[in-house]
């Protein structure tokens, strides 16, 4: 019996200028390197990485719905990829705040039939930052635990790393470079994406 043809998957990812290339010489980021390990012919999967820098869990909640709207169809898979940035700990918003927000997207797209993963806040080189992006991060990962959603935590995996932090250090803005980026994808890659797309993991 011949196996159904599965409907071209459309994936959205949604987020700061963490989900970019920014510092890395490869132009690739996480996103380029998930991508790159990700099977796109069968099923077809299209990918589209729809940045704003400085992104705040509120202004994810405001822009999330039009920019899905202008790219998801009825008959494709579609999903979404909230990356999640540390703006909110950044801008002082509460993490009960950050947190319904994040929980109004996921409740509201899941009500669309679209399906969700959740990649968390990343640490900076800013210790006393990084003590708020931890409860940032904790409290995305209870939202997403209570909903059965996959959660990528990027913060207790990289924020006592050497690699990460020494790149984190010469960077102007605060970001990651190629060995940053890459750790990343790792964790993305290793943390659920495969399954959550329904697709056998790809090898090194």
């Amino acid at each position: 019996m011949e196996q159904a043809e599965r409907a071209e998957v459309r994936i959205v990812i949604l987020g700061d200028e963490s989900t970019t290339a920014i510092g890395d010489v490869k132009a690739l980021g996480w996103v380029g390197r998930v991508t790159a390990r990700t099977p796109i012919e069968d099923p077809i999967i299209d990918i589209y990485n729809v940045p704003s820098p400085g992104e705040t869990s509120a202004s994810l909640l405001e822009r999330w719905a039009g920019e899905v709207q202008r790219r998801f169809r009825p008959e494709t898979d579609n999903r979404l990829v909230l990356a999640l940035g540390n703006s909110d700990a950044r801008e002082g918003i509460s993490v009960s705040r950050s947190r319904l927000n994040i929980a109004t997207i996921i409740d509201e797209a899941r009500r669309n039939d679209i399906s969700v993963f959740v990649v968390g806040p990343p640490p900076s080189f800013d210790k006393a930052l990084n003590y708020e992006i931890e409860h940032l991060a904790t409290g995305y990962e209870d939202v997403c635990r209570r909903r059965n959603i996959p959660f990528v935590d990027f913060f207790h995996p990289l924020v006592d790393h050497e690699g990460f932090n020494a790149e984190l250090e010469v960077s102007s803005r605060n970001m990651p470079a190629q060995t940053g980026y890459g750790l990343m994808a790792w964790l993305v890659l290793n943390r659920g994406w495969y399954p959550w797309l329904g697709l056998e993991e790809v090898q090194s």
